[in-house]
């Protein structure tokens, strides 16, 4: 297995994680890869040479080392890191297929369009993919845990095991290869995996209970603005009507209602009266 490009593919995933994932990430590349890397490989190793039994039959110790270990840890755990670290890549196809149609968008329309504020940010169905993700990595890591505990009794590994499978004559014995160093290391793999649950777990809780808050403060400020009374609603409005009055070719344009069309023209009266009273009146010019 090629770890520099596993870790360069994983690292990836990092920006587009919360603090909880990045948690996670840390835990496996420190505690689990570079475990695995270092010291487990070499601590199995050649595991079936140290497997010695009692016997010279011939295979005999062959069939009670498969019986006793049907997969090897260090294959196992291979296994369990690829298939955990599968799901994080459907978030990075996510976010590359967001960029794929925001360039497609602004080569159509321009620069200035966009389709998303932030391609990497969790929103829409990014969301719902991160969460489908963090629920995946989940069961496959407690799968993993129930293979491990079912093959291997509780995860213990014991000194000697005996072996009374064909075409071994008798009852058997047969030792195991540094029993106890790989029984530490069982136990601290498994105690990182545990803690991988836990980190997801938490993950789960808090993206669904900030989904629940968002939702609820939108929630009450529509209700808040739903609520609120009758004046303040419509202030703007009122303003708005008092500071611009009508114009004249509105009011030439509007059809006169009833009450105007009935009412006196006192303007008109107050015209006529002001020339009785001037035809009335004596010319006091001098003449020259």
């Amino acid at each position: 297995m090629d770890w520099k490009t596993f870790q360069a593919l994983l690292s990836g995933v990092n920006k587009y994680s919360t603090a909880f994932g990045r948690v996670w990430l840390s835990v496996v590349f420190v505690f689990r890869v570079m475990v695995y890397v270092v010291a487990a490989e070499r601590v199995w190793g050649d595991e079936q040479k140290d497997f010695d039994c009692n016997t010279k039959q011939p295979g005999c110790a062959n069939v009670c080392y498969d019986h006793f270990f049907p997969i090897s840890h260090i294959r196992l755990w291979a296994l369990q890191l690829i298939f955990i670290t599968c799901p994080s890549f459907m978030v990075v196809m996510h976010v590359a297929y967001r960029e794929d149609r925001e360039r497609k968008h602004q080569a159509k329309h321009g620069e200035s369009a966009k389709l998303y504020n932030n391609t990497g940010k969790k929103h829409g169905g990014l969301w719902w993919t991160y969460l489908i993700s963090l629920f995946v990595k989940t069961g496959i890591e407690a799968t993993f845990l129930y293979i491990l505990h079912y093959i291997y009794d509780s995860f213990y590994l014991p000194r000697l095991v005996k072996c009374k499978v064909l075409p071994c004559p008798n009852i058997v014995d047969c030792y195991i290869g540094h029993p106890t160093e790989k029984k530490v290391f069982t136990y601290f793999m498994v105690g990182a995996s545990a803690l991988c649950i836990v980190l997801n777990i938490c993950e789960i809780i808090y993206l669904i209970a900030k989904r629940i808050v968002r939702s609820a403060n939108k929630h009450i400020r529509r209700s808040q603005r739903n609520l609120a009374p009758p004046d303040d609603r419509h202030k703007d409005e009122t303003f708005n009507n008092c500071v611009q009055p009508p114009s004249k070719m509105d009011l030439k344009d509007k059809p006169p209602s009833f009450k105007s069309a009935n009412k006196p023209d006192y303007r008109l009266s107050k015209l006529k009266l002001e020339e009785k009273i001037r035809a009335s009146a004596p010319d006091l010019t001098l003449p020259y």
